[in-house]
């Protein structure tokens, strides 16, 4: 029996990640099942790593832990998150964050989702390939205009200040949304460049909306913490830098949705009402636990134990794409994925669709590369095609083995 149809509902799509896990489950996976290698998730393996803090493993309720936790988030978690910020990244700066620059949200999207809610009518700059979640996200709210910028793989994706500038001046931008590292590419601004993208920001009064949620995922020789555009603020009630992180991924509890948003208090204050009507605030028993974690130096131990475990498991896949004949324009420089051109396969394996699909059929998940060709409103017409079919996005979040897995069978799945 066909399920009735409601008009007055419209067709909601699904984001990338959660299409084709919903596919992958319709041919048999589940979650946490051996026989399976979900390459496609974008989730870090969760289990204890050497040299990282203990695991928690268990929950303590207090009574007011029943109670709704206050829509900007518990206190003592906000108050956690400004020490963490000014401890690594603003030590000696006369402008520090207090608790009155953070808000705690139930997880990325929605902290994002409060984000743009509380945005003037403003042109929106976004980048093409990025997370596929924020197609829907900039399609919600009609007082900006989303306006996308085209990142070229000829360029290793890496988008200069100069270049920066002139999109913001030429395009009329009041606010730029970009994930750094970047999803899927692995891109990082860093350093003296991320600096300049601050600077920019604040010279031409852009709000910067930096998604940070892999950037303890740092693959820079020398790398010895945490990087955040937080460093290069100078005043955190003035300039327009807001930065999104939580425990999905840098932490590695994405079953806790424990996330932050931290910039100018009254952006905070417009994030807050905003997630009044939204979402009504995050789970008050797991903000209280996610206190601890938040320690510096527990911190920089998560960071190094991730670059140990991580780093082995990006040189396996680097070394295994070749063989499977996938291209990578540039090793990634960050988070935990893998953007590969299938352009050198053979017909039908070289579209991206279609790779899924017969991956599918040997128990591996990837995802697609169209689904990151963000599109908000749909406004650009659909018969154009997407510019990234012909790419797929690989995760070495799983373990090890798990990963070469997966790759040996893609390997056995593309004639040579």
């Amino acid at each position: 029996m066909t399920a009735p149809v409601i008009s007055s509902f419209r067709q909601v799509p699904r984001t990338g990640v959660i299409y084709v896990t919903a596919q992958a489950a319709a041919c048999g996976w589940k979650r946490g099942d051996p026989a399976w290698s979900n390459l496609g998730q974008g989730s870090p393996e969760t289990g204890p790593l050497t040299g990282a803090p203990p695991r928690v493993e268990t929950l303590s309720l207090t009574k007011g832990d029943y109670s709704y936790a206050p829509v900007a988030g518990i206190g003592e978690l906000r108050e956690a998150v400004a020490r963490l910020y000014n401890s690594l990244y603003r030590k000696g700066k006369k402008s520090q964050y207090t608790a009155e620059n953070v808000a705690i949200s139930g997880g990325g999207r929605a902290a994002l989702t409060r984000a743009v809610a509380g945005l003037d009518s403003v042109n929106l700059g976004h980048f093409l390939p990025d997370y596929t979640a924020y197609e829907e996200l900039l399609s919600l709210f009609r007082r900006f205009t989303p306006i996308p910028i085209l990142l070229r793989s000829s360029e290793q994706y890496r988008f200069s200040v100069e270049d920066l500038r002139r999109e913001i001046l030429g395009r009329g931008l009041g606010a730029l949304l970009i994930s750094n590292p970047m999803n899927p590419t692995g891109t990082h601004i860093r350093g003296a460049e991320l600096e300049g993208w601050v600077e920019a920001a604040r010279e031409l009064d852009c709000a910067m909306l930096m998604d940070e949620f892999y950037s303890h995922y740092i693959w820079a020789e020398g790398s010895t913490g945490p990087e955040s555009a937080a460093a290069y603020v100078e005043d955190v009630d003035h300039d327009p830098v807001v930065i999104f992180d939580g425990l999905t991924k840098n932490w590695r509890y994405p079953g806790w949705r424990v996330s932050w948003t931290v910039g100018p208090r009254h952006v905070i204050e417009a994030v807050t009402s905003a997630g009044s009507f939204l979402d009504g605030g995050g789970n008050a028993p797991l903000q209280r636990a996610a206190i601890p974690l938040l320690d510096p130096e527990l911190v920089r131990a998560e960071h190094a134990a991730i670059r140990t475990c991580f780093l082995t498991k990006r040189a396996r896949v680097l070394e295994m794409l070749p063989k499977i004949g996938l291209k990578v324009a540039s090793a990634p420089a960050a988070t935990f994925y893998c953007w590969a051109s299938l352009e050198d396969l053979p017909a039908p394996f070289n579209e991206g669709m279609t790779f899924f699909r017969r991956a599918l059929e040997r128990k591996v998940i990837v995802v697609p590369g169209e689904f990151f060709d963000v599109n908000p409103g749909k406004r650009r017409p659909g018969n154009r095609g997407t510019r990234f079919d012909q790419h797929i996005r690989i995760s070495y979040g799983p373990s090890l083995e798990n990963v070469s897995s997966g790759l040996e069978r893609l390997s056995q799945m593309v004639p040579h």
